[in-house]
Order: structure tokens, then C-alpha cells, then sequence
């Protein structure tokens, strides 16, 4: 089972074989999020708080596209649907 805080391989897409950690899961829409994976672009308003432009950042990606790291044995298992 995925949860956050453990290490992922991403299986398909434009990042493809890349590593990362899981930052939050939404579990209705069976969708994480990985820390450095399928960044996109968000335009943001100027605000009286905040500064608007161009930002970066993480979008949610499909749990059955990764592949659980498995620290201890230095191997990788595949993500089981129940």
C-alpha cells in the first residue's frame, strides 16, 4: 500500500522511471502526489499577501503509475489493487 512519506518510481508518462517521495495521497480519486514529479504551471494573481507569476508545482498523478521502493531489501514491488 502507498502511503505518504515512502519512496515511488513512476511507471508511466513524461516521468517515467523517475524516484520520488510521497507528499499527500487523495485516496477518493486513487491519486498521489510525489515530490519533483508531473510539475506544472500555475499563473497566480497578485493579491495584498501575495505576489502573482508563473509558479511551479507538484500535480496529483494515478496510483496504479507507481511502483512502490521497498527500502529494506533494496527492491521494488508492485502496487496490489484490492
Amino acid at each position: 500500500m502507498i502511503k505518504k512519506g515512502l519512496k515511488v518510481q513512476v511507471l508511466s508518462g513524461r516521468d517515467k522511471k523517475k524516484e520520488g517521495e510521497v507528499i499527500e495521497i487523495d485516496r477518493p480519486n486513487n491519486r498521489a502526489k510525489v515530490k519533483d514529479i508531473n510539475m506544472v504551471k500555475r499563473h497566480v494573481k497578485t493579491t495584498k499577501e501575495k505576489k502573482g507569476g508563473i509558479f511551479s508545482k507538484e500535480s496529483f498523478i494515478h496510483l496504479s503509475n507507481l511502483k512502490l521502493i521497498d527500502k529494506k531489501s533494496k527492491t521494488k514491488k508492485t502496487e496490489a489493487k484490492k
